[in-house]
């Protein structure tokens, strides 16, 4: 649903941060986040005018930043463990879950059992929980630029 939506040609993939300000590792990540952000649109056209090499993919991160403090809808919480490799990762995503189907009744129960940083590329269909700034980086390095979309 997501990847058809907006892996269309021309539109950048879309990284969402679901984000708690009180939480000093979730405004880490949105920091980081922003900085990566803003460092891409800087070189961008900086690589335009002085390169005449073709980029490789894994040098660009294009991509629009989404920010929620909301907690994911049950169709994305479903998304984001698929992501992380399924049911087994229902624990790390929603606190106390032993599965996907606890995951989802906990999450409708009380959104604030969703654990928080998760920044999450829907295109790719890649999820990171937490503050890990190697993972978080890997997964934006990953992201083919636009050219590669063409």
């Amino acid at each position: 649903m997501f990847k058809r939506f907006f892996g269309e040609h021309g539109a950048k993939n879309v990284v969402t941060l679901f984000h708690k300000p009180s939480n000093t590792a979730s405004t880490r990540v949105l920091t980081l986040l922003k900085q990566t952000n803003a460092q891409e649109a800087a070189h961008a056209t900086e690589d335009q005018a002085s390169s005449h090499q073709p980029q490789s993919k894994l040098e660009r991160m294009e991509f629009e930043l989404d920010v929620t403090e909301a907690p994911p809808t049950t169709d994305q919480l479903k998304s984001i463990l698929d992501y992380l490799g399924g049911s087994s990762a229902a624990s790390k995503v929603i606190r106390g879950a032993k599965d996907e189907t606890d995951a989802m009744r906990r999450l409708k129960a009380d959104g604030e059992t969703f654990e928080r940083p998760v920044v999450v590329d829907w295109n790719q269909g890649k999820a990171v929980v937490g503050e890990s700034e190697s993972e978080i980086l890997s997964m934006l390095r990953s992201i083919p630029k636009e050219t590669d979309k063409a």
